[in-house]
Formats: C-alpha cells, structure tokens, sequence
C-alpha cells in the first residue's frame, strides 16, 4: 500500500512539472511571436518638405494703339437745288455748304446760295432774285466705331438775305363778280434792297462713302425774326434761304449734300479713366 501511494505520488509530480514545463514554452512563443509580429509592422513615411519658390508673375507691356481724329474743313453743294432746275422751269439756284471741325464733337456750320424763284399764287405772280447766308454750328450725337466719321447732327442757324422782288401780274380781287372774273394784270414792277433774318434748327446725317467723300441730308424749321416788306399791299411770299412765308413767321427746308472733307490735322483721343468701386 504504501509503494503503491509513493508511486502515485511520483507519478502527480512528474505531470505537474510536465504541465509547467509546457506552460512556459508556450508563453516564450506566444512572447517571441508578439515580438516578431511588431517587428513586421511597416514604418510610417517620412515626410519629405521642400521648399516651393514662390513664383510671381511678371507685367508684360502691353502696347495700346493710339487713336486719332482727324480734324479739317468740309466743303460740297446741294443737289437738291442744283438738279431743281431741271424739272422745275420756275426756279434756279445754288447753295454751297461748308463745316469746320472744332472740338470731338462740335462743328462750325455754313451755308451760302442764291436763288431766283417765280411763285405763282392765285392773284400773284412775283419773282425773288437774292442771296443768302447761313451761320451756326452742329453737335455730332453719334458715337462712332473705330476709324468710322460719320455723324448725326442737330444745330442751330442764323439766317441772313438780301434780295428783290418782282410783281410781274396780278389779278384784282372782286367780291361780287357780277361782270365775271377781272382778267390779269401786267405789272413789272420791281422792290430792291429788301432784306430778311431768321433763326433756324437743323437735323440731318453725314455718312462717309469713299475715302473722304460724304453723303447727307438734312431737314430745317425756321422762324421768321424781322422782313422788310415790298409795300403796305405787297409780303414777301418767298425769301432766299428761308423758303415760302405762308403768310407767317415759320417755313421748312430740306437740302441734299455731298461734301469732300479735307484733312488738316489730327488730335490724339485720350483713353476714359476707369472709376474704382
């Protein structure tokens, strides 16, 4: 009995340190694998800083052309009165136009004519011979395209001529005709040294067809400010440069122009200042 508990003694003893043993082989493996597994874990990048240069840019110059407006005298004719004559037996005339440019935008104006005009009225038939002249200036409204010159205009006028008039028949005005109409008149008599002065406002539109060759028209209103008359019985039914009265202080116009415009010098156009918000 009791070599039977020794040996059962020695035997729990010998598993115990079996065990034991066993115990700390595995934690030495269980700790070298730890090891090794840190070991294996990949470093994190180094950050590599370098230095960027700042580039800064650089002005190039820009070269802004430079713009010029030409400035001269502009002279022509009107057509209008010029062809008139050709399908109109009772009138002739001329009328040369003109402009000198004085600043961007304001022009000195001025027309010169003479005019010989048969009026036949109802009672009248009269005959004006006279000359004209016109003097004033034009404001261009028009903002042109690069090297574009033409212009659209309004302006006033101040209107001079000196003239006579011919009363060639005349039919004597009966308000009871009993005896039928009266029959004309011959009369040829003649009223010189009249004179008449009137301001006008103008509107019209040069347009540039060919190198310095210019087309336009206008249209005119005029007032009547002081006419010598011919007599107490006898107006003035037609002014040189002013056109038919109408019994009345206001006429009209129109003219047909082509002008050659002549160069004398040029003005360099100032660039607008931007404003700053």
């Amino acid at each position: 009995m009791k070599h039977t508990l020794k040996y059962f003694f020695s035997f729990c003893l010998l598993i115990v340190q079996v065990l034991a043993q066993a115990q700390e082989t595995t934690e030495t493996k269980t700790t070298s694998e730890k090891k090794e597994s840190v070991s294996k874990i990949p470093e994190a990048p180094k950050v590599v800083t370098a230095k960027i240069d700042t580039i800064v840019p650089v002005k190039k110059d820009t070269i802004v052309p430079v713009k010029k407006d030409r400035y001269g005298v502009r002279v022509g004719v009107d057509l209008y009165k010029l062809t008139r004559g050709l399908y109109d037996s009772n009138y002739k005339g001329i009328e040369l136009v003109g402009d000198y440019r004085l600043t961007k935008n304001y022009y000195a104006a001025a027309e010169l004519g003479s005019e010989n005009k048969t009026t036949e009225d109802d009672r009248l038939n009269t005959t004006t011979k006279g000359t004209y002249l016109k003097v004033g200036f034009d404001y261009n409204f028009y903002e042109n395209w690069l090297d574009m010159e033409n212009i659209i205009s309004i302006g006033l006028r101040g209107g001079f001529s000196t003239f006579n008039q011919e009363l060639n028949s005349f039919k004597i005005y009966d308000a009871n005709p009993y005896w039928g109409e009266l029959p004309w008149q011959t009369s040829g008599k003649s009223y010189n040294g009249l004179t008449a002065g009137w301001a006008e406002v103008v509107t019209g539109v040069k347009v540039k067809v060919y190198n310095n060759i210019f087309v336009g028209f206008s249209l005119r209103m005029n007032m009547l400010l002081f006419d010598k008359k011919p007599s107490d019985n006898f107006e003035n039914l037609y002014i040189p440069g002013f056109n038919r009265t109408y019994a009345g202080n206001f006429g009209a116009g129109f003219n047909y122009t082509v002008t050659y415009f002549i160069p004398l010098y040029k003005k360099t156009i100032k660039p607008k200042k931007s404003v700053k918000k």
